[in-house]
């Protein structure tokens, strides 16, 4: 989800921008937090995210000059972004550092290859991949690493694609949801991208496709309790942030009863190994 804040992201620095920072060491620490905050919640992740929309990934595959056959969907968590490649057709292997969501991976995608690692040492060999994937999750990389190894897997001419599903913020409900939940909360946003470079790399295109995650309220709920910026959150702060969140989603129309569709647009960028 888009929290409000975007960064900019480039090689040669892990975040170069994320609202007002005034502390450097605090900000580590606090982006450590978060970046580790998911396993706990696997299960819960795993029923809630939203997944990817088809022909998002397929624009990002048509960045590679050459029929893209085999990817890596680096940092796969729970297999969200996973089951979408699987569903194109390709052979698909993930890699994620976290135990606990691999596990969850593997318990929901048995026939996929999964390992165990992280973006800054991929488990694989020299260009053996045709598209590296990174859903919802580039943010949390080393970046100057993280490309390096992204480069030495790809295949020349290969494409790496980056993704994030974010509030549609043209909905005024969804924005107001968001709002109520996000810029309350104390907590640096680390989602998204503005600025993107690499070396070894051809400059990246974007390319946002509109989307939408099938909810209730307390699901959608769920789903963003999943969040890192909740995850790590007092549970006090975090309990007032739903009761209210719920409380909205209870005067709204659209979503006062029943199912809804929770409006996103998933942004991608890509961009053409050298």
């Amino acid at each position: 989800m888009n929290h409000g804040n975007r960064i900019t992201l480039t090689a040669s620095a892990t975040v170069l921008e994320c609202g007002v920072v005034t502390d450097p060491t605090a900000d580590a620490e606090l982006h450590a937090r978060r970046a580790s905050s998911f396993g706990g919640q696997a299960a819960a992740y795993a029923e809630h995210r939203p997944d990817y929309p088809l022909a998002a990934l397929e624009w990002g595959m048509s960045g590679a000059d050459h029929p893209v056959r085999e990817v890596l969907d680096l940092a796969a968590g729970t297999g969200k972004l996973t089951e979408g490649l699987v569903a194109t057709g390709r052979s698909v292997t993930a890699v994620e550092p976290d135990a606990e969501m691999l596990a969850e991976l593997t318990r929901l995608l048995p026939d996929v290859p999964a390992r165990l690692g992280k973006a800054e040492d991929i488990p694989l060999a020299d260009a053996s991949v045709d598209a590296v994937f990174i859903g919802q999750a580039l943010h949390w990389f080393d970046l100057a690493p993280a490309f390096a190894e992204i480069h030495r897997v790809l295949r020349p001419g290969g494409v790496v694609v980056a993704l994030w599903n974010y509030d549609d913020d043209s909905v005024e409900w969804a924005r107001r949801f968001s709002r109520l939940l996000f810029t309350k909360a104390s907590h640096q946003v680390l989602d998204g991208e503005q600025e993107l470079t690499a070396e070894g790399f051809g400059p990246f295109e974007r390319e946002q496709f509109g989307h939408s995650h099938r909810r209730t309220t307390e699901s959608l709920l769920a789903t963003v309790a999943t969040h890192s910026a909740l995850l790590v959150a007092e549970p006090e702060v975090r309990d007032h942030l739903l009761g209210q969140a719920r409380a909205y989603l209870h005067t709204v129309p659209e979503t006062a009863r029943g199912e809804f569709d929770y409006p996103l647009v998933t942004t991608v960028s890509r961009a053409r190994r050298s």
